[in-house]
């Protein structure tokens, strides 16, 4: 199933980029996806780390919410920014993340530093250390509710 999944991708993906549906122009993309689909298998690249067909319909939820809240945190950063007395209010947290992966840890530690204002400066174990540009940012961060959303993309909430 993976594997088939993985080839569905590839595939849609090569289609998408082409833009010509030529007979010709297909049989080169179902050729060139069997043979990238071939060598991921050989490399052992196409497991559940490499391809995580269970994090699908997590992403479907999970990609949409950090896309707003990517532009909801740069309409804050650009508001402050051009605040003529520049409200700023630099802070520095830990965090504790409760995924059960290491992969959970850096997606939770890579959504952080994402979204405009914060940044993961260090990650120890389960407990990330962050910089805030405001104290608000950093109260916000420490409600938990990125580390729900993370869980819940992860499968493990």
């Amino acid at each position: 199933m993976r594997y088939f999944s993985l080839a569905s991708f590839l595939f849609a993906f090569w289609i998408a980029l082409s833009g010509h549906y030529t007979p010709m122009l297909i049989v080169a993309g179902a050729a060139c996806t069997a043979i990238c689909v071939l060598a991921a298998i050989r490399m052992r690249a196409a497991d559940a780390e490499g391809h995580p067909v269970e994090l699908f319909r997590g992403a479907l939820t999970y990609f949409p919410w950090l896309a707003i809240e990517i532009a909801k945190s740069a309409w804050t950063v650009t508001r402050i920014i051009l605040h003529p007395r520049l409200p700023i209010s630099p802070t520095m947290t830990v965090v504790r993340a409760s995924q059960q992966s290491r992969a959970g840890v850096a997606t939770y530690a890579n959504s952080i530093t994402l979204t405009p204002g914060t940044l993961t400066v260090a990650v120890a174990g389960n407990e990330l250390t962050v910089h805030a540009l405001t104290k608000a940012g950093a109260d916000d961060l420490e409600g938990g509710e990125m580390n729900r959303r993370v869980n819940e993309f992860e499968g493990t909430d």
